[in-house]
């Protein structure tokens, strides 16, 4: 089993290319598990709150683990919610710094794509891209090294498919 995950700030793209990654590859997606908790309970992310959500998709992706699928496509992971909690607390929450990244493959979207308010994004503007930032260098404390994804969403769509046709063949 082969774990992907797509990273990034909000409206690059990485559910809608999710879905298309599974289709492709014969995956399947691991949800972004922040999204249903911000549609259910709002965007009121406090430390608390993220953990919750750390919690969440981490028990998430166990149950869909234990399916044993070939490739998951996860629509985020431990990278962003501490990237969330820097963004909205201006620091790292240790608990969630303590949570192990362990997707085989990291995708970096890059905030150059239209950002559109669903009513649970907050990043919009100059934010987005010092989320990017925070993004980036969550990554890198972690010790991981991403493939970018970037461009139109054509060009997301080829690398990311690159990606991970060279993941597979690990």
């Amino acid at each position: 089993m082969k774990r992907a995950c797509l990273i990034g700030v909000e409206s690059t793209g990485k559910s809608t290319l999710a879905q298309r990654l599974a289709a492709r590859f014969g995956g399947v997606v691991m949800a972004e598990y922040g999204r249903s908790w911000a549609e259910t309970l709002g965007t009121d992310f406090t430390v608390a709150a993220l953990r919750d959500i750390a919690e969440g998709h981490l028990a998430a992706r166990r149950q869909l683990e234990a399916d044993k699928p070939p490739l998951i496509i996860e629509d985020t992971d431990i990278v962003m919610t501490s990237a969330w909690s820097r963004m909205l607390h201006g620091r790292r929450d240790p608990l969630l710094s303590a949570i192990k990244a362990d997707a085989d493959l990291y995708l970096l979207f890059t905030p150059d794509t239209p950002w559109i308010d669903d009513g649970t994004r907050l990043f919009g503007g100059a934010a987005r891209t010092k989320f990017h930032r925070t993004i980036a260098d969550e990554l890198a404390l972690r010790g991981i090294t991403p493939v970018i994804i970037a461009g139109d969403w054509e060009g997301r769509r080829l690398a990311a498919e690159a990606a991970i046709t060279a993941l597979l063949a690990r």
